[in-house]
C-alpha cells in the first residue's frame, strides 16, 4: 500500500482538535491535532490496526471501517471518496498523457470562444485562438509548460490577470490536482511536477501540505483584468468527453 493513504489520515487527523470532536482538552499537547489513539477510539478500531493504516501497511479497511473513519476525521464527501480510493488502489499502470479525440480538437479549433482540454494532470491538450487570445499562447509554451498548474503558479502574468480572485482559484486547482496525484502515488509524471512546482511557488508548498482535496466546480464565473480589454467576466463550465472521463473540455463565454 502507497504512503498517500498514511499521509491522507496524518494529515486530516493533525487539523482536528478535541474541542471539534468533543474531547476534553486533558494534559497539553506537544503535537498540533487528536492523538492516533483518540482517533482510532472515534472510529471504533483498533489502536495498532489504525497506526497501520497510517504507517501505509497492507491493510485494506472495509466500506464500514471507511465511514467510520471519515465520520471521526469529520470529511466532507470528496474527502471521504479520496479515502475510499486511496485504501483500495490497487498498482497502476505508468501515467500516459492523455490524447483529445480528432473530432473533439476540431470542434475546441472551430469555436469563437474561448475553449481547452485539460488532462489528470492539468496539461492542456487542445486549445483554440480564443483561449490563447483569453489567457497565454499555449501553442507557443514548451511542451512541458502547456500545463495549467504551472501557468496559474510560476506565470506572473496570470496573477495579474486573475487579480483578487487568483489565490482562491489556484489553491482550488491545487487541491484538485492533488486528489489525481495521491491516485498515482510515486508516479513521476505527478510527483516531478509537484516538485517543479514546490521548488518555485512557495504557496503551492503551503497548499500542498495542507493535503486539501476538492472535485472542482462544474461551471461558475470569472472576472479577469485583461492587459487590452480591461476587467471582463466569463461564465465557464466543465464537461467530460464520453471517449476518455480523464479528458476535460472548459468552454468560457462572456457574460452579459
Amino acid at each position: 500500500m502507497s504512503t498517500g493513504l498514511g499521509e491522507f489520515l496524518r494529515s486530516r487527523r493533525e487539523r482536528l482538535t478535541p474541542e471539534a470532536v468533543g474531547l476534553p482538552l486533558g494534559r497539553r499537547r506537544r503535537t498540533p491535532g487528536l492523538r492516533r489513539e483518540e482517533i482510532a477510539e472515534l472510529a471504533g478500531i483498533g489502536v495498532d490496526w489504525y497506526i497501520r493504516l497510517e504507517q501505509g501497511r497492507a491493510v485494506r479497511p472495509s466500506v464500514a471501517t471507511i465511514d467510520a473513519l471519515a465520520a471521526a476525521l469529520r470529511l466532507d464527501d470528496a474527502e471521504r471518496t479520496h479515502l475510499a480510493v486511496l485504501a483500495h488502489q490497487t498498482a497502476r499502470p505508468p501515467f500516459v498523457r492523455e490524447t483529445v479525440p480528432p473530432a473533439v480538437k476540431r470542434l475546441i479549433e472551430g469555436l469563437d470562444r474561448p475553449a481547452y482540454a485539460t488532462g489528470r494532470r492539468w496539461d492542456v491538450l487542445a486549445w483554440n485562438d480564443a483561449a490563447c487570445e483569453l489567457f497565454t499562447d499555449f501553442g507557443a509554451c514548451a511542451a512541458e509548460d502547456r500545463n495549467i498548474l504551472v501557468y496559474l503558479l510560476l506565470d506572473p502574468a496570470t496573477r495579474r490577470l486573475f487579480g483578487r480572485g487568483w489565490a482562491v482559484m489556484a489553491r482550488r486547482t491545487v487541491a484538485q490536482f492533488r486528489a489525481a496525484h495521491d491516485v498515482f502515488a510515486g508516479d513521476p509524471a505527478f510527483t516531478g511536477l509537484a516538485a517543479r512546482l514546490a521548488a518555485h511557488s512557495p504557496e503551492f508548498t503551503a497548499w500542498w501540505e495542507d493535503h486539501d482535496i476538492s472535485v472542482g466546480r462544474g461551471s461558475g464565473q470569472k472576472t479577469l483584468h485583461h492587459p487590452s480589454r480591461g476587467v471582463v467576466t466569463y461564465d465557464f463550465a466543465n464537461f467530460q468527453t464520453n471517449d476518455d472521463d480523464a479528458v476535460r473540455l472548459t468552454l468560457f463565454a462572456p457574460t452579459g
